[in-house]
């Protein structure tokens, strides 16, 4: 080579690209679900644990069991129903907000209950039906920043609670259905570093009645409907829930992941097995509330 060719030496340091240390990875939205009917946790999983941001940490089929998920998980967010059977929502509901903010997503759309869980501390109300898949996931990001959501109902039973002249403080009215029957104990602030006080509040919440065979309206206890005796396969006794929280046909195949038509079909074969002709009287038999019928069995 010759004396006068170019060699080419290390680089200059000014022209090194400098080596970015890795962006931290951000923290995802930590969600527990809690709902009674397991096709809607089902889907609320998939949907919330499809975003990047959030995941759905554990989920819950009542209260009490929204309380231990809750405890032992620290979410961020926690998804309540209303009406779920044992503890309610709304029992569980003061017991949740000391250790995660709670966002109501129910099919439950009555001006006191919405109060009331505004009153116990609820974050938000949505009413399944009234929002879409990223109204959902943008309230549950703003639940978490303390920013409330509510959907046109739940904003419409507030503001007509309101117009009747009851505030916050004074005495909350009977709710529907003895909701909150349950709560017979003063509301959990667990520390997160006291075990043993952790296990005293869990007991706490583990005594608080059952909602079935109570009554918010007389005091007494209610006669819970044998069930059984209608033959419902689990499909029916699903569709007969749904159908007792108010929701249309429509709702109902979109909560089931089935077509219309499969719903009338499986409504056709409960009004047949509840000997029943209409809505109201299949979810009167369902409930219990219908009159007995002599010529009938019990």
């Amino acid at each position: 080579m010759p004396d006068d060719a170019f060699e080419p030496g290390p680089p200059h340091p000014a022209t090194v690209p400098p080596t970015l240390p890795p962006a931290p990875a951000t923290a995802r939205l930590r969600v527990v679900v809690a709902d009674d009917n397991p096709v809607v946790r089902a889907g609320l999983g998939v949907l919330l644990s499809g975003r990047a941001d959030i995941q759905v940490v554990a989920e819950a089929a009542d209260g009490r069991e929204a309380y231990e998920k809750t405890l032992h998980h620290r979410p961020d967010v926690v998804l309540l129903d209303v009406r779920m059977p044992g503890v309610d929502g709304i029992s569980a509901l003061p017991h949740l907000v000391g250790i995660a903010p709670v966002l109501m997503l129910t099919y439950s759309r009555e001006s006191e209950i919405v109060h009331e869980a505004l009153r116990l501390g609820a974050g938000g109300y949505l009413v399944h039906g009234e929002f879409t898949a990223d109204q959902l996931v943008q309230a549950v990001r703003d639940t978490r920043n303390g920013r409330a959501h509510f959907t046109a109902t739940a904003a419409d039973a507030l503001l007509a609670h309101m117009r009747h002249g009851t505030a916050p403080h004074h005495a909350a009215l009977p709710l529907p259905d003895g909701l909150g029957a349950a709560l017979t104990t003063a509301p959990v602030r667990t520390p997160v570093h006291e075990p043993s006080r952790q296990r005293e509040h869990s007991e706490s919440l583990s005594q608080l009645q059952p909602l079935v065979g109570q009554s918010s309206v007389s005091g007494g206890p209610v006669s819970y409907p044998n069930r059984q005796q209608y033959g419902l396969s689990s499909r029916e006794v699903e569709v007969m829930e749904l159908i007792a929280s108010g929701m249309s046909n429509q709702q109902i195949a979109a909560t089931c992941f089935i077509s219309e038509k499969t719903v009338k079909n499986h409504i056709n074969r409960i009004f047949t097995k509840l000997h029943s002709t209409s809505r109201s009287e299949a979810i009167a038999r369902w409930l219990g509330t219908a009159p007995r019928d002599p010529g009938r069995h019990p």
